[in-house]
């Protein structure tokens, strides 16, 4: 049944897995699939989802207190006045509950930490886990946005950047967010057909197949890790920044798949040219690995002005299905200093795009125009992340800011480096500890691994095995493990990536072992070879 690799080579790496998935399924009756190919995580935090449902049941009969005289089944809007006194009751009562322990304890702390007005927060809280009302505001909850500001201040920024200069867009998770960008900054006029735009290589593949869109039309610019620097951006590669005909930079912190954070010379070094040399120059960092780093720091934090922070929640608190993210913006920003000074003509033009929402066209922030564009303007009533949504999203952030000894980081963090053990050590080449790398994906280089296995001469005939672009599709049919190409995510050599989240510790050995088996057969028919040609 071998698939020739080649035939597949145009699609992206998550259409690519089906196949291998189809391929790697259909081997031996008496060997387990094992799928590495996708980053979700088999992890998630249930103590705020706890909370989300007690939170509910509560809401849920608040509703009906306005209607206790029709028939059962009917609510109504819950109220504000006593609200505060049922849910202190309502927190007593149920004190054996986990999740009702933990809520009772949101409300002291937004209160006495965050000094927010608590019973604001938990009317908006009522309110929106019940999902009667539109989203008001529509970009984001008003106490949500405060809440999320003061978890990404202190996960992305070290608490450098107060939640009060930011402003935040709710949406649905990373992969809106980056539509949402793409399209309002070309809607915008701030980028256009033909324009270079810099992207971080290796990277995840959206960055790289989006600019190639026809809607858009970009010049790609790889800026390339080096492997052999623990992938990190060589001087060289940061410099073409300073091209002024490079309009954006499109950078995944920690990297994925390498999952390495930038390095504090890089980031000084974007910082600096950015202050010296490119202060046009805009920044979009994907930050959604940022939780599992130690110490992480966001280019948000050394570039506020021309950064536009995505974070998604969907990783960390194992929470993809809930489809949750934030766009986060300085209030002081070079996007609407653009806008500001953008040509006459072009400012006619965005004033004709958005006048139905506002009298003030030039005051309407790009974040704000983010929001109507992702409804196409027309439908801006209607905009913004759902009720409930976001709602999952605030307790996620205030599990986060109450762990104040960082316990379920800690957690996550050894989870998933003990499987990242697993999996080299079963293989035989260990990993020597690099403090920048999370290790939530694991970039398998052919011709290292080959290397440290078998020597230089293997690993040079290995690269040109893996060069036929058939070596993940005998992989799969061989072993039954679904790794996806390097290649697709922009790595230069020959490379796998394997999630490290989303299998247990025994099937990471599992898959090192099955990986080594192959690699050892694979050396065999390169001794025979060998002989064979010595003959």
């Amino acid at each position: 049944m071998t698939v020739n690799g080649k035939n597949f080579a145009s699609l992206s790496p998550f259409e690519l897995k089906d196949e291998l998935i189809r391929l790697a399924s259909s081997g031996k009756a008496n060997r387990a699939m094992l799928n590495a190919g996708r980053g979700n995580p088999n992890f998630l935090a249930t103590t705020p989802r706890r909370a989300f449902f007690r939170l509910g049941l509560f809401a849920t009969a608040e509703s009906e207190l306005s209607y206790s005289y029709m028939t059962p089944g009917i609510g109504g809007l819950a109220g504000i006045d006593g609200l505060e006194a049922r849910f202190e009751r309502f927190i007593a009562d149920h004190h054996d509950q986990e999740g009702v322990r933990f809520l009772g304890k949101t409300l002291s702390y937004v209160r006495d930490q965050l000094g927010l007005d608590a019973s604001a927060f938990l009317h908006e809280m009522v309110d929106g886990v019940l999902g009667c009302n539109y989203p008001v505001p529509d970009r984001m909850l008003r106490v949500s946005e405060q809440i999320v500001g003061h978890y990404l201040s202190r996960e992305m920024t070290q608490s450098t950047i107060a939640p009060a200069d930011m402003d935040l867009f709710a949406v649905e998770g990373g992969t809106a967010a980056m539509a949402y960008i793409f399209n309002s900054l070309q809607s915008n006029g701030l980028l256009k057909a033909g324009d270079k735009v810099a992207i971080g290589m290796p990277v995840f593949t959206p960055y790289i197949e989006i600019p190639q869109l026809e809607q858009f039309s970009l010049e790609v610019v790889p800026l390339n890790a080096d492997p052999q620097a623990g992938w990190q951006f060589p001087d060289s590669e940061l410099d073409k920044l300073k091209d002024p005909a490079v309009k954006v930079f499109f950078c995944v912190n920690p990297s994925n798949p390498p999952s390495v954070c930038l390095d504090q010379r890089s980031l000084d070094r974007i910082a600096a040219l950015v202050r010296d040399e490119r202060q046009d120059l805009m920044i979009i960092t994907d930050d959604v690995y940022g939780t599992f780093a130690d110490g992480f720091q966001s280019l948000f934090q050394g570039c506020p002005a021309n950064t536009l922070l995505v974070y998604s929640f969907s990783k960390y608190f194992g929470a993809t299905g809930w489809r949750l993210g934030v766009i986060a913006m300085h209030k002081d920003n070079r996007f609407d200093r653009a806008l500001a000074a953008a040509p006459q003509v072009e400012r006619d033009r965005l004033h004709r795009r958005y006048e139905s929402l506002t009298m003030d066209v030039g005051a309407f922030k790009f974040i704000d125009r983010m929001v109507a564009d992702s409804r196409v303007v027309a439908l801006n009533h209607t905009a913004g992340l759902s009720l409930p949504q976001q709602v999952q999203m605030t307790l996620f952030a205030l599990f986060a800011l109450m762990d104040e000894a960082d316990a379920y980081k800690t957690a996550l963090k050894k989870l998933i480096r003990r499987r990242d053990n697993a999996l080299h050590g079963a293989l035989g080449v260990p990993r020597e500890h690099d403090p920048h790398s999370v290790d939530y994906y694991t970039l398998l280089d052919v011709e290292d691994i080959a290397r440290k296995l078998y020597g230089e001469d293997f690993a040079k005939w290995a690269i040109e095995q893996a060069s036929t672009g058939e070596l993940l599709f005998r992989v799969a049919e061989s072993t039954g493990i679904v790794l996806l190409p390097g290649k697709g995510f922009g790595a230069s050599r020959p490379s796998a990536r394997a999630s490290l989240a989303n299998l247990n510790e025994y099937e990471y050995v599992a898959i090192g072992q099955a990986l080594r088996r192959w690699a050892d057969e694979l050396h065999a028919q390169y001794q025979q070879r060998s002989e064979a040609n010595r003959r």
